[in-house]
């Protein structure tokens, strides 16, 4: 049973949500009429009826009316640098990348990383699917071939759990509808068998106030892939922290909304209308890849994972494009340029041999 203490330092009330979200909402919680944040966030998100992500609309991209833009925004460049680097991974491990199946988790409706690629110069695979929200996440089996898991910013966007140190004890938060508005809610201090315990930073070093956003369904997410019966390469672009800095160098958490290009702290504005996302801890990814079968994974900045897996592929590029104002070369520069995309994201990357 969730507390009814409202904190004096309370974001306002914000404007109230469409009819038919705080319907979803009120049949997801009940006749307590409040959600875990993560229910919250699952919801305003993925809900078949209300989710975000459920909505036939521009989300992506630079044009008016989309909310944020990807490496995916700047045209084939991206998908072809990631071609490049798994080919190269994949001869480091010895396999074959013309018996690979690359395989693109979560891609928008209608695009994908290599569907805008030059059909004169196709990608190295023997084939290449995408599974989207809504499909069914299963991976080609070793028996197959090996395969290539992709993925770009799709664990950022799974929902997060939140908590705040609050009086010596940690404190879940949910999100309360009441009289057609929705509000944080303090769920109360979280108890000594409580799941949470397990990851929660401790009470010793976080100070007063401090908020923490648990991406554990990104571990959660990343477990599930990783146990499934496939061999070959896991490649995860996004932007996340360890553990140590999450729980000491982010006192405001990390979950953000985004709408029309613009980012925001306040969660609970536009529900299943604006983008909500926080940070992945690359701890709990790389321990979900190495418990289920892949031995070494490694984390690089964008800038570095491309150097040091496309180079050859980069060089020929430059070399190639003889303007230096050229919509090629920039596209590039802005992909690994550390005060553009090359330092704001990372890549998780690990090669799952076979059982």
């Amino acid at each position: 049973m969730g507390s009814s203490f409202t904190p004096p330092s309370q974001t306002p009330p914000t404007p109230p949500p469409s009819p038919a979200f705080c319907a979803a909402f009120a049949h997801a919680a009940g006749a307590g009429g409040v959600l875990r944040f993560d229910a919250f966030m699952a919801l305003a998100l993925y809900d078949p009826g209300v989710g975000y992500y459920r909505r036939d609309r521009l989300r992506v991209g630079r044009k008016a009316g989309g909310d944020f833009y990807t490496a995916t925004s700047l045209g084939p460049i991206f998908g072809q640098l990631v071609a490049a680097a798994s080919t190269t991974l994949l001869h480091a491990a010895g396999l074959d990348p013309a018996a690979t199946t690359f395989v693109e988790l979560g891609a928008e409706p209608g695009g994908g990383v290599l569907s805008v690629l030059d059909p004169a110069n196709p990608p190295p695979f023997a084939r290449a699917c995408t599974l989207r929200l809504g499909d069914q996440l299963v991976l080609p089996r070793s028996e197959t071939g090996p395969c290539v898991v992709f993925s770009n910013e799709l664990f950022d966007a799974q929902p997060v759990r939140r908590f705040t140190r609050r009086a010596e004890a940690w404190h879940e938060l949910g999100v309360a509808l009441r009289d057609g508005t929705l509000h944080e809610h303090d769920l109360g201090p979280v108890s000594l068998d409580n799941d949470a315990q397990q990851f929660l930073p401790p009470l010793e070093t976080t100070p007063e106030g401090y908020k923490f956003d648990a991406p554990r369904a990104a571990a959660e997410l990343a477990a599930q892939l990783a146990r499934q019966p496939w061999h070959g390469l896991f490649i995860a672009f996004d932007y996340g922290k360890t553990f140590p800095a999450l729980a000491a160098e982010t006192p405001q958490g990390t979950a953000r909304a985004y709408f029309q290009h613009t980012q925001h702290n306040d969660l609970l504005t536009r529900p299943g209308e604006q983008d909500l996302t926080a940070h992945v801890c690359w701890d709990w990814l790389t321990e979900a890849l190495r418990t289920h079968g892949a031995p070494a994974p490694r984390v690089e900045s964008q800038e570095a994972f491309f150097v040091h897996h496309a180079g050859p592929w980069i060089a020929a590029a430059l070399a190639h494009e003889t303007s230096a104002s050229s919509p090629r070369k920039r596209a590039l520069m802005h992909l690994l340029h550390p005060a553009q995309m090359g330092q704001k994201f990372q890549v998780l990357h690990a090669v799952k041999p076979m059982a």
